[in-house]
């Protein structure tokens, strides 16, 4: 346990950014889960409102460094291309 008052107020504020990125990073996860079982249930227009979420917050989740540019780009391109696949 820190002695220090600005080292227990830094315990505080990492430990709230950790549950927000833990949210972030949560809701990611769970959007791309939902749009893909709308793909998989023939719902085309459930599935492109997932997308646009699920577009936003991946991005969001970059900015924050919370996931590599890459693996958001290649996570949203493939749910986009099952969509648009979608018949």
């Amino acid at each position: 346990m820190a002695n220090i008052k600005s080292s227990k107020k830094a315990i505080k504020v990492i430990a709230k950014k950790t549950d927000n990125n833990h949210e972030l990073k949560a809701r990611v996860k769970n959007l791309i889960k939902d749009c893909d079982k709308a793909i998989a249930s023939n719902d085309k227009e459930k599935a492109t409102t997932l997308l646009s979420d699920t577009q936003k917050y991946v991005d969001q989740a970059v900015s924050k460094g919370l996931m590599k540019e890459n693996t958001a780009s290649r996570q949203k391109s493939r749910l986009s291309q099952k969509v648009k696949d979608m018949k």
